[in-house]
Order: C-alpha cells, then sequence, then structure tokens
C-alpha cells in the first residue's frame, strides 16, 4: 500500500522488467563470445592445417600433371639426396667430364614453365620430368651418358642454358663456401650460426684429385665460429571463450611481435657486416616475411626443439641436394 501511495510499485515493476532485459542481453553477448571464441580456434587450427598442407602442393601438382595426359608417362630413374661429402663427390665426378667442343649442356630452371628450349629440345618426350624436377639445375652430355636434374640449396631463380666443354655447377648453389650467416627462426624459438665453408685450396685439392672427396678432412667443412640463440615464452592455442578470448590473442601477438624484434636485433650485425658473404634464414613460413628483408636467401624449414639441436638440423636439412636421375 505504501509502495503504491508513494508511486514506487511503478518504478519496481519498470526495474524488473529492465533486469530482465539486461539478463536477455548478458545471454546474447555469452552466446557471442562463445561464437567468437569457437571461430579464433577454428582459425588457429586452419592455419596449421594450411602450413601442413602447403608442404603437400608440388606432390599432388606432379599427380595433376601426369594425369593430364600432356606427356608420356615416365618416372625418374633414381631419385636421391646427397649432402656433404657426397655432394663434393658428385660435383667433382661431374667437372671432370670432358664432353668436348659443345658436348656439355647445363641449364638452370627456375619453374616447370620456364624450361629452355634447348633443355626441351634435347631431352624431348622426357621434358616433363625436368619440370616436376624444377626449379633445379640440368647437365647432360650429348652421347647421352650423363642426364640429371639438380635440385640445390639455392635454387635457381632464372633459366638459362648453353653448351660447353663442361658443366658449369658453381659450387656456392650446391655447398657452403665462404663466411655466410645461417639462421633459424620460429615464432617461439631463434639461432644462428656465422660459419666458415669450405676453402678455395680444399676445393681444388678436391677436384685435382690429390684428396679423396670421401676422406674424414672433407666430412666437415665447414666450421661454426659464432653462435646465438634463445626461445621466447609464446603461448600456444587458446579455446576459452569470453573476453580473456581477444586479450590472449593480442598478448601472444604482443609476445612474437617481441620475439621477432630481438631476432631482427640478432641478424642485424651480420647482414650488415662485409666479411658476410650471404645471410640464409629458414624457419616458419608465417614469420619469416618479418625477417626477408634481412636474409639473401630464405627457405622453409619444420626443425623444432633446442635452439642449437634444431638449426643444426635445419642446416644439415637446407645443404642437401635432389638428385633426380633422367
Amino acid at each position: 500500500m505504501l509502495d503504491e501511495l508513494l508511486g514506487r510499485a511503478e518504478l519496481k515493476s519498470r526495474i524488473e522488467e529492465l533486469e530482465e532485459a539486461n539478463h536477455r542481453l548478458e545471454q546474447q553477448l555469452e552466446a557471442e563470445q562463445e561464437r567468437r571464441a569457437a571461430a579464433t580456434t577454428a582459425k588457429q587450427d586452419a592455419e596449421e592445417r594450411v602450413n601442413r598442407l602447403e608442404d603437400r602442393i608440388a606432390e599432388l601438382e606432379d599427380r595433376v600433371e601426369r594425369a593430364s595426359g600432356d606427356g608420356p608417362d615416365r618416372e625418374f630413374r633414381r631419385v636421391s639426396d646427397a649432402r656433404g661429402a657426397r655432394t663434393r663427390d658428385l660435383l667433382g665426378r661431374l667437372s671432370a667430364i670432358e664432353a668436348g667442343n659443345e658436348g656439355a649442356l647445363t641449364a638452370t630452371v627456375a619453374s616447370e614453365n620456364a624450361v629452355p628450349e634447348a633443355v626441351a629440345d634435347h631431352f624431348g618426350d622426357a621434358t616433363p620430368l625436368v619440370r616436376r624436377a624444377a626449379p633445379a639445375v640440368v647437365v647432360a652430355d650429348d652421347a647421352g651418358m650423363v642426364s640429371a636434374a639438380l635440385r640445390p640449396p639455392i635454387e635457381p631463380t632464372d633459366s638459362a642454358a648453353s653448351w660447353d666443354a663442361g658443366f658449369d655447377l658453381p659450387r656456392d648453389r650446391f655447398l657452403p663456401t665462404g663466411r655466410f650467416g645461417f639462421a633459424l627462426v620460429r615464432s617461439d624459438l631463434f639461432a644462428v650460426g656465422v660459419y666458415g665453408g669450405e676453402t678455395d685450396a680444399a676445393r681444388d685439392a678436391v677436384e685435382h684429385g690429390s684428396t679423396s672427396p670421401r676422406s674424414h678432412a672433407h666430412e666437415d667443412a665447414v666450421e661454426r665460429t659464432d653462435y646465438e640463440g634463445f626461445e621466447s615464452d609464446v603461448k600456444g592455442a587458446h579455446s576459452k571463450g569470453g573476453f580473456s578470448q581477444g586479450r590472449f590473442e593480442r598478448r601472444r601477438d604482443d609476445q612474437i611481435d617481441e620475439h621477432l624484434e630481438a631476432a631482427r636485433d640478432a641478424l642485424e650485425p651480420i647482414a650488415a657486416d662485409d666479411d658476410v658473404d650471404r645471410l640464409i634464414v629458414v624457419g616458419e613460413r608465417s614469420v619469416l616475411g618479418e625477417i626477408r628483408d634481412l636474409a639473401d636467401v630464405t627457405d622453409v624449414s619444420d626443425a623444432t626443439g633446442d635452439p642449437e639441436p634444431a638449426l643444426e638440423a635445419a642446416f644439415a636439412d637446407f645443404w642437401t641436394t635432389r638428385v633426380y636421375a633422367i
């Protein structure tokens, strides 16, 4: 009765209506936050799948090409990997071949759509194999004794071909030569080393036969003279809803930015060092773009673990030549 006389009954009723409306809005907001959290988690999962699937693109493209019926269904005679002493041995053998006047073809094939005319003329119906091996350095002789494509660590970026008395195979495309920097960059891991590659004297000893390319002296032709590595505490995937999701994403992005800034600080002196011939950076595809301007060569690597062992694994993987016998 008193509430009605004082007009408070109507106010209380209005308050109840507003509280009920507010409750409905809170429910809608909670549902929207859960939807956004689910979408963010799905995005993270999708990005991980993209990284894995991109590694299979080349294989799928090969299958499409074979199924298109554009050329005969041929296969490589052999596919193998060479690194270290094996690569030096391979280059030594090829360099020793004397094919006479314009009897040796050396070509760089930057992509499957950039096969030089001289290569297509020589390989004929085996040209699709050259396309599958690209980017590669192709070697062949007019007697048909040599016929191969080599996909080197430093892949060719343009296409050209020439016939000469011997094969032209620059060693710095296949082997760690001179003084160079090599770094592994991931969103939570960084490691870099400065290396002294094989010397001109060691190279000449192998090429002229005074030292066997299989000898112990050439098993480890690279010496690391400097090293720096660190890991950063970067948060992993987050699946909880609510306002914490947005804060989590911002915090994770900030952590990655701080990590990459520290990586840049470590790489800049090496990139600016006149005594360093080149800087090679490998790592996650998603972060390489932030470092690319400092590097002469970049490549994707899935090496993980503690910084120093991961760097060693990435180094060994990078300096590997895929050999396709055609």
